[in-house]
């Protein structure tokens, strides 16, 4: 006899069998890792740039020949193995059977390309790391042997920087001039997509040849507002966020829900002096103005606890520096006014400009620095530039004064000087051309480690602090905060943050 279920019996009997698929449902591991970045990249193009956002972004999309472990020792990476011929020669053995993103298997001839192209016009902004490179030899097709044009000692760890990432040669071909918006590399992420000004999305690349990620999709937001960065990670809308400025570390701090991570960085930022326009040409005017700037008090204002006043341009973190040997700088005004006096400037009837990006900080210094300026009658307007557009205007040479930040990615102290100080750097926007510096930049690469290069980088130092193309003004500190289920994730010294290893703990 067929039984029919009637009325509350029935209403239960479905109720029950509803929470019980509730149950059966599995649970998702979440499978998004969210980003919030300080500013877009420019490009994902690894030779079309040199600032921090754009190398993080191609750190993850593409592979280097060698990584870097956190203490500066070489690994391997997309070479397996390598020989040193001699002082100019690098014999490098390719990990066989990695494919980049469209599905073409890695091969010399992407290397000898990859590397090449970066010696190239394309190249102009990293031509620091890549201008000593002559050819790259194709031996066999998992066999490279580098040719350097002279004895270089920081060249070969700079190729884990950003500008050795190895590009699919037929994907950039067939790219042309928007490869740098359709990037194709070998990395453990491949392109999806980019909001300009926006967020830029990656996706787990499942053929990587290395340990694949334990998420599927890396979304990168640009948020330059740090207050709106902090606010993002407080609701759970973003899993990490950096930099956090030091009025937001307490409010992470206190939050049982989010982990502040903070560490020195191998970084400066400074005010350079436009060195090709007049009066900035004059030494003598350049050291007035640093004469007349409390930087140490405007470092302790802005910054209050966090990093440090510099003395020297390369960083205690780095090898060579002498930082710590010598003495904050003073602002001494009677000395500044008798340097105006013979450089037969009247401050009082002085004006310039002062150019920085959006950063807070950054434009805040530059308003204690506007005020200081003021005591003496030197009259300073601050200009403040969207990222993108601050860092084109400065190409441009119009500016006067401006307020930027140097991350040695490479910790090696040719590195932490020659992108920002050698007459052919592409980073180079005080314009500084000085042969002597020159000199001393080609004779620190020469040599290997050791007393005689140490003293070279001696020498190097107290000739910046003397020429002042430059007013130091902060050695900084990368922080960054999380969600307290973010493991695996680590700030780097040199800001290039992987994303990596990251995973999320149940």
């Amino acid at each position: 006899m067929k039984r029919v279920l009637k009325g509350k019996p029935v209403m239960m009997f479905l109720c029950v069998m509803m929470v019980l698929g509730i149950l059966a449902i599995p649970a998702f591991a979440k499978d998004t890792l969210v980003v919030a970045d300080q500013y877009d990249a420019t490009t994902m193009d690894p030779i079309g740039h040199n600032d921090v956002p754009s190398s993080r972004a191609c750190f993850e999309v593409y592979d280097t020949l060698v990584f870097l472990a956190e203490d500066g020792t070489i690994l391997p990476g997309l070479a397996e193995k390598w020989e040193f011929l001699s002082g100019t020669e690098y014999k490098l053995f390719l990990r066989h059977g990695v494919k980049f993103h469209n599905g073409e298997e890695m091969k010399a001839s992407d290397v000898k390309y990859s590397l090449e192209r970066a010696t190239t016009d394309l190249g102009a902004k990293i031509r620091t790391y890549s201008q000593n490179l002559k050819e790259v030899e194709v031996v066999d097709d998992y066999t490279v042997v580098i040719h350097l044009k002279s004895v270089d000692f920081s060249f070969f760890p700079s190729l884990a920087h950003s500008w050795g990432s190895i590009v699919s040669k037929k994907a950039v071909e067939a790219a042309g001039e928007n490869f740098g918006m359709n990037p194709v590399g070998a990395g453990p992420f491949k392109f999806v997509s980019w909001q300009k000004g926006n967020k830029y999305t990656l996706e787990r690349f499942d053929d990587y040849w290395g340990a694949k990620a334990k998420y599927k999709t890396l979304e990168v937001r640009s948020i330059p507002e740090p207050t709106n960065r902090t606010i993002e990670l407080e609701t759970g809308a973003v899993d990490i966020a950096y930099p956090i400025i030091t009025n937001e570390i307490k409010r992470i701090e206190e939050n049982k829900n989010l982990v502040l991570l903070r560490r020195p960085q191998t970084s400066i930022t400074y005010m350079g002096f436009n060195c090709t326009k007049k009066p900035f040409d004059d030494v003598r005017v350049r050291r007035a103005i640093y004469a007349a700037l409390d930087t140490v008090g405007i470092q302790k204002a802005v910054w209050r606890g966090v990093g440090k006043a510099p003395s020297s341009l390369i960083p205690e973190a780095i090898k060579y520096s002498i930082a710590q040997e010598l003495p904050p700088h003073v602002q001494d005004v009677e000395l500044a006014k008798k340097l105006f006096a013979e450089a037969g400037i009247d401050p009082k009837t002085f004006t310039l400009q002062i150019w920085t990006n959006e950063r807070k900080e950054r434009v805040d210094m530059a308003t204690i620095i506007q005020a200081q300026l003021e005591e003496l009658g030197i009259k300073a307007e601050i200009k403040v530039l969207e990222w993108g557009a601050y860092l084109n205007g400065l190409q441009e040479k119009t500016h006067d004064l401006f307020l930027l930040g140097w991350v040695s990615t490479v910790p090696d102290p040719n590195f932490a000087v020659s992108g920002l100080l050698e007459s052919t750097a592409g980073s180079n926007y005080t314009f500084y051309a000085d042969k002597k510096m020159d000199e001393l930049l080609a004779k620190g690469r020469s040599m290997p480690d050791g007393e005689e290069r140490a003293q070279v980088y001696r020498e190097m130092q107290l000739y910046i602090n003397d020429q002042v193309p430059m007013c130091y003004l902060h050695n900084d500190e990368s922080i960054a905060g999380t969600q307290k289920n973010v493991k695996g994730f680590n700030v780097k010294a040199n800001e290039i943050h992987s994303f990596r290893e990251v995973y999320f703990e149940d």
